[in-house]
């Protein structure tokens, strides 16, 4: 054939060619990023290689289909498309074979701003809220790998398509859980790995089905965090504690794998056996002992020490601490051991009858004051109490201190020691003899005393007399003329002189009269025998009128 022959078939061939259309070419040449191809234009054309999945399956002279976007671009080379041309080719192909709902392999070309490309055939669009269960940070990782995708919408005149993996996985999964749950019951050991942690347990992933591994199950110890326990993306097995059919959920344990350390604990821990133990948490009523794994006993406050006042158990121990204690008491079905500490050491009260017998004399520091009395340390964590009633034989005594003040050393006598209540009664007045017994002799009817005014009211003036015991001298006895104001006529710390008029034994009062000191023996007679008609209370105690005093003022 001609030279010209060739020449006129060539460009006939090439007229031929038409931009947008499918075409056939050779492979000349394979390059580490294009493939040079003769598809009979006026020069050969390159397609890129990283639109082949595998470029090392292509042969030099092997014939392939390429898509010829232009004959010519403004350096005047060909431009061709192996992708385009497969996505030409299989459109037709995957509208006809796929639709809405139904399941295709792709791999994952690049990221697109909102998602991926995936060639399935063609390009379909991946939503990156399809890429997976939760919306992954990067994209990127996904780029290159195969998967399968769910079509989930195909747009046949736009020529779309959108696919969604995360439907896929749910739907497989949701398919899984429900062949796992009829699969499994309470009792069963299972293999998970731990999906996430959170402050009250870590959801397993039995391979597709989450379960809850509670923070209570991990251990028969103490736990602070379910990350001491376990690790995200650990394999652990682990046991089914319950299953729930209905709402898909599963409880799971760890300890459920190991004994029961409370099985036999009465056997382990005999009460009244001495045990050690580290402490492991303070609270403000005691200290938690922890005797073993998944064993803790309680030291409450009160049986920390026999004698000292402690008020927070921190002051004694610290976590951490390796003490020794006694079981005192064990509730096996609420898992509870009572400790002591202070029965590791003899009880100082058990001496307490012999130390301080009824009767005794002793002698100790005013450590408190309350209303009704005042607590005497006799030794260290060991008082006495002094009650109101018992410091004083002639007065009433409203508080204790109007007899002592804390801090002062005071004698009493031993009335009774209470061991049961660790308690010590004792006695101030007890230590002199009871005026009240020998009234008779000290003070008789008519007799004249001299003593010194005490206390004023608007009613009298206490005085107080010899041996201890206070009289009233009634406003009505101060003088002959009518009285308004007590003050006006007597003032504390005065000395006067009065009349006895009155004794009450029963009630251990005195009435006294100045206004009869001068009388003689008849008008003193008839001035008791008025007072006795009178039948008015004028003989109140000191301790009595000094209630009602404070009352009024």
């Amino acid at each position: 054939m001609s030279a010209l022959m060739e020449e006129l078939l060539a460009e006939s061939k090439i007229e031929q060619l038409k931009e947008g259309s499918v075409i056939s070419g050779t492979v000349m040449e394979i390059r580490p990023t294009e493939v040079v191809i003769d598809f009979g234009g006026k020069a050969e054309g390159t397609v890129q290689a990283h639109e082949f999945v595998d470029v090392g399956e292509l042969e030099i002279g092997s014939d392939i289909e390429v898509y010829l976007e232009r004959l010519e671009d403004k350096d005047g080379n060909p431009v061709l498309s192996f992708d385009k041309a497969e996505q030409k080719k299989n459109w037709e192909k995957i509208v006809n074979t796929c639709e809405e709902g139904s399941v295709i392999t792709g791999r994952v070309k690049t990221k697109v701003k909102g998602g991926l490309v995936v060639n399935v055939g063609v390009d379909a669009f991946l939503p990156s809220s399809q890429v997976d269960v939760q919306a992954p940070k990067n994209l990127d990782q996904f780029v290159g790998q195969t998967f399968d995708f769910k079509v989930i919408k195909i747009n046949r005149e736009r020529r779309n398509i959108v696919v969604s993996r995360r439907e896929l996985i749910e739907e497989r999964r949701h398919s899984k859980k429900r062949e796992i749950l009829s699969s499994i019951k309470p009792g069963d050991t299972r293999r998970g790995m731990v999906k996430n942690i959170t402050d009250y347990g870590a959801f397993i992933d039995l391979d597709g089905l989450d379960g809850l591994l509670h923070i209570t199950d991990m251990s028969w110890g103490r736990v602070s965090h379910p990350s001491e326990m376990v690790k995200t993306g650990e394999e652990i097995t682990v046991s089914i504690i319950d299953v729930d059919y209905d709402r898909d959920r599963v409880s799971l344990g760890l300890k459920q794998l190991t004994p029961n350390p409370w099985d036999g604990i009465e056997r382990k821990f005999p009460l009244q056996s001495k045990v050690r133990g580290k402490v492991v948490n303070l609270v403000p009523y005691g200290a938690f002992i922890e005797l073993e794994a998944g064993v803790e006993g309680l030291v409450h406050v009160t049986e920390m020490s026999w004698t000292k006042r402690i008020t927070k158990p921190g002051d004694v121990l610290n976590v951490g601490d390796e003490v020794d204690a006694v079981v005192l008491g064990i509730q096996q079905d609420d898992q509870k051991i009572s400790l002591g500490l202070r029965q590791l050491d003899a009880n100082p009260w058990d001496m307490a009858p012999h130390n301080y017998p009824s009767g005794a004399r002793v002698r100790g520091k005013v450590r408190n004051l309350t209303s009704y009395g005042a607590f005497i340390e006799l030794e260290e964590g060991i008082d006495g109490m002094v009650h109101v009633s018992d410091m004083s034989w002639t007065r009433k005594v409203n508080h204790p201190s109007e007899m002592v003040n804390k801090g002062d050393e005071v004698d009493a006598i031993v009335l009774e020691v209470d061991i049961e209540n660790h308690r010590i009664s004792l006695g101030m007045k007890q230590l002199g003899v009871d005026p009240w017994e020998d009234i008779d002799r000290l003070y008789k009817l008519g007799e004249m005393v001299k003593g010194e005014v005490a206390r004023i009211a608007g009613y009298g003036a206490f005085v107080k007399l010899d041996h201890d015991i206070d009289g009233l001298v009634h406003v009505s006895q101060i003088s002959e003329e009518r009285i308004e104001t007590v003050k006006d006529v007597l003032q504390e710390g005065q000395e006067v002189t009065a009349r006895v008029i009155k004794i009450d034994r029963e009630e251990r009062r005195i009435g006294l009269s100045i206004k009869a000191a001068e009388y003689n023996e008849d008008d003193l007679a008839k001035e008791v025998a008025a007072y006795e008609e009178s039948g008015e209370d004028l003989t109140t105690s000191l301790g009595d009128l000094l209630d009602k005093a404070t009352s009024e003022e």
